[in-house]
């Protein structure tokens, strides 16, 4: 017999939205909060996990790319 689905609690917000934070406004230069968006291996983390709206999260991820072009920040944990 399948156990029932557990229901899941409250849906995280948008940090970027409560604050009213355009999408425009995340910068590739602003390490410190791009880091908090990233595991300590150099990946992104996913929405459904940080709580972001698609529209930051895709902000977050075009920075994330950038910075790392640069070498703002790794590709990857050594």
């Amino acid at each position: 017999m399948p156990k029932p689905k557990k229901s899941f609690g409250r849906r995280k917000i948008c940090r970027f939205c409560a604050d009213k934070v355009p999408a425009a406004d995340i910068d590739y230069k602003d390490v410190q909060r791009l880091r908090h968006y990233m595991t300590e291996r150099g990946k992104i983390i996913p929405r459904r996990i940080s709580g972001n709206c698609a529209r930051h999260q895709r902000a977050i991820c075009a920075a994330v790319k950038r910075a790392r072009m640069i070498a703002l920040v790794p590709f990857t944990a050594d």
